[in-house]
């Protein structure tokens, strides 16, 4: 019975969508035909011969991309959409010609002639959606939460056919909140600032970081256009913002009698900053809100039928009784069906999962059954480490995308759980009853871990697993470089049963290496892997400079491997200074503090400095780029700065979207460690015990002083990649070989 429901629910949702998502055949091979162009250039694109045809899916529904031709005549990509023939193209780019596109850079070498396609290769999707982002990612990725910019998109086209477009919201919902009664100065003051979005959509937080300049709406409004002009040509299905139930205080003033409740605080702010006013389901001021609120967002953007919203993200509901979740659930659904009666709510499953203790199987299935079967899209959000769907009966029939998260808070750190990866979405295909209808890149951050990314790009079109990731993550080198290479390819193969073999609860996504968190001496240092694993790969890599000293991919992967290297060196010394220090040792703990301090630390951010991936003064620009004044200008900076760092003012969230980049290493880790070091040394030599307490205070001054700070920093690298990994590896690599760091 629960079968026949389930696949019920999913035929009505694949119905509802495929001729939602349908649009202009041939806009869409116009968009791919202008993405060959900026991706090869206008000559070799000419070589290429793309169309679109939905009769390619008729039967199935599903994306299709047939391939043909090549060795001498032109190479034809036929699609079923723009974007499975976009999806079409880098498959021939990746697998006939050995290409390979990243975020940081591409290698895009193609072979002449072009490569035949030996049979005419016709390959269709088992999933219907794969999704991209999660709710965080726009404020912990793009310049302080302006939105993905053409060049993410074109990124996008292989990997994916739906994902979030939620730029725009605020001006939207200034414009309902106007008109319900509220003044500008209200609004103003409930809207967080640019980098914290993310977190006022949720009902997380109000006010921290704003008030958003009038300017910010207006360019946000123009983004948004670009945004989904730019995904609708492919074919992609934008999922837009809907009401959740989380109002401005000041709606009580205009509506005295409402029916509101506060929530409790979260992320330690106090309710200065958080404890959001939910609109109770009942209150005829609810679906008022939530219709005008859709109603002006179609009006303005239009639809393709997805909406996301979520009332309770880590946000425990007022009360746990199934009446009253299934009640505030309907509320929101209802609101969105009023406006689009063929509204699909875009659910993102992250609070079954984070709060497991209040979320019971009554909860659960109130929720999941309080809106009509496939009207519901629910996204495992963690299933790689923390599936939900196993435990929800495939999440009570609702159809559900097994996502990858993977990176919180946008975080350096070479990480992955590929094994698990690979594994998971044919797991949860073959599950009893499965509802499962896509996969899902889920990342709070983006722009890392680039091999995590491409092997979840090849199993949204994959039936299966890849059968040998150790073969895989060898072309995978071969591919971005754009040669074979012996040591370069072993350095990968070394990296993915270290780094990115994650198990366990060591699995979840955060960096939590001593180097980027507030010091003390009961930091945890151990990790999954073996470190030798790590420096030997270093060594690998390096044995290919003379070799690939000239391809953008391997100097990335050269700064980011050496920050590593450096990574687990911080941790060792670490080590060092902590076992000095409670054996009461001053010149084993001088000399390591000083090591760490005034070599390492220094030759980390020249490293970084390096490569224009890694600079505090390109992250600054990015979110500089939004103002019209220096006044706004400094501003976006600021939030910027702060949720690098403190992330609210008392350093809330402290260090949580940690990242490793020069500037950031010079001027706010560094002065941290060596406050940190030099309080141990003066704590030993004068007998008095260290005092932690006392320590944070004035770390967080010093992280105070950071945020605030005018400094400007370069947004062009300095420095030799290849001469500055090599020093650094000439003079700790014997060290570590010798036990003698």
């Amino acid at each position: 019975m629960q079968a026949a429901a389930a696949a019920a629910a999913l035929g009505f949702l694949l119905l509802l969508l495929a001729g939602a998502s349908a649009g202009d055949e041939a806009r869409e091979a116009e968009a791919v035909r202008a993405l060959l162009a900026r991706l090869l250039g206008p000559g070799p694109a000419a070589a290429f011969s793309v169309s679109v045809q939905r009769s390619l899916a008729a039967e199935s529904g599903l994306d299709t991309y047939r391939l043909s031709g090549g060795g001498g005549a032109p190479v034809r990509v036929l699609g079923s959409t723009g974007v499975a023939a976009a999806a079409g193209l880098h498959r021939y780019l990746r697998d006939f010609c050995g290409c390979h596109v990243a975020w940081s850079g591409s290698q895009l070498h193609l072979p002449q002639p072009l490569p035949a396609v030996p049979d005419e290769l016709t390959e269709a999707t088992p999933n219907r959606y794969r999704y991209y982002q999660n709710g965080c990612t726009h404020s912990y990725s793009f310049g302080g939460g302006t939105g993905p910019a053409g060049t993410e998109i074109d990124w996008m086209t292989e990997r994916i056919n739906l994902a979030l477009a939620w730029t725009a919201r605020k001006l939207v919902s200034s414009q309902v909140y106007l008109a319900l009664g509220l003044t500008q100065l209200e609004i103003d003051e409930y809207f967080a600032g640019p980098a914290f979005l993310a977190w006022e959509r949720m009902g997380n937080l109000h006010t921290w970081g704003g008030p958003l300049p009038h300017s910010w709406h207006l360019k946000q409004l123009y983004l948004q256009h670009r945004i989904l002009d730019r995904m609708r040509s492919f074919g992609m299905i934008p999922v837009l913002p809907a009401f959740a139930g989380h109002v401005p205080k000041a709606i009580t003033r205009v509506f005295p009698q409402v029916n509101v409740t506060q929530m409790g605080s979260w992320g330690h702010f106090n309710c200065s900053y958080s404890c959001s006013f939910l609109l109770a389901p009942e209150d005829p001021l609810f679906p008022v809100v939530g219709s005008l609120f859709l109603r002006e967002l179609t009006k303005e953007f239009g639809t393709d039928h997805v909406y996301g919203a979520d009332t309770f993200n880590e946000m425990q509901p007022p009360s746990s009784e199934p009446s009253y979740l299934a009640t505030a659930t309907a509320a929101v659904y209802q609101a969105m069906v009023a406006v689009d009666p063929d509204a699909v709510w875009l659910l993102q499953g992250w609070l079954f999962q984070h709060q497991p203790q209040f979320w019971g199987p009554p909860q659960v299935e109130a929720v999941l059954r309080a809106v009509p079967r496939g009207r519901l899209l629910v996204l495992d959000l963690f299933a790689e480490s923390q599936p939900v769907y196993v435990r929800t009966a495939s999440f009570q029939g609702q159809p559900f995308i097994w996502c990858m998260l993977h990176n919180f808070g946008g975080n350096h750190g070479l990480f992955g759980a590929l094994e698990a990866v690979n594994r998971g979405p044919a797991a949860a295909r073959l599950f009893p009853n499965s509802t499962m209808v896509g996969t899902g890149m889920a990342p709070e951050g983006i722009g890392q871990n680039e091999v995590v990314y491409a092997l979840m790009a090849e199993l949204g079109w994959r039936k299966g697993p890849v059968a040998d990731l150790g073969a895989w993550v060898t072309s995978f080198a071969a591919r971005r470089y754009g040669v074979s290479h012996e040591g370069t390819e072993a350095a990968w193969r070394l990296l993915l049963r270290s780094v990115y073999n994650c198990s366990g609860e060591a699995c979840n996504g955060h960096n939590r290496s001593p180097l980027v968190r507030r010091p003390s001496l009961q930091m945890v240092t151990t990790v999954w892997y073996n470190r030798s694993d790590v420096f030997e790969a270093w060594r690998l890599l390096l044995t290919a400079t003379p070799t690939l000293a000239t391809s953008p991919s391997f100097r990335y992967d050269l700064v980011d491997l050496t920050r590593q290297a450096v990574q687990e060196l911080v941790s060792l010394y670490y080590e060092e200074v902590r076992t000095a220090y409670l054996n009461k040792e001053l010149v084993p703990l001088l000399r390591a503090a000083g090591i760490l301090a005034y070599e390492l630390l220094p030759s980390l951010d020249n490293i970084l400095a390096s490569d224009s991936h890694f600079l505090l003064g390109s992250w600054l620009a990015q979110a500089r780029a939004a103002a019209v004044s220096e006044a706004e200008a400094h501003f976006y900076e600021q939030n910027s700065r702060y949720q690098l760092t403190l992330w609210g003012p008392e350093g809330n969230i402290l260090d949580y979207a940690n990242k490793q980049l020069a500037g950031l290493v010079a001027d706010y880790y560094t002065p941290r460690w060596r406050l940190f070091l030099e309080t141990l040394v003066d704590s030993l030599v004068r007998g008095i015990p260290f005092q932690q307490h006392q320590f944070e205070t004035h770390a967080l001054q010093l992280g105070q002083t950071f945020a605030l700070s005018t400094r400007r920093y370069p947004s062009h690298p300095q420095g030799d990649t290849v001469d500055l990994a090599k020093k650094l590896f000439l003079k700790y690599y014997p060290r570590w070989v010798a036990g003698s760091l």
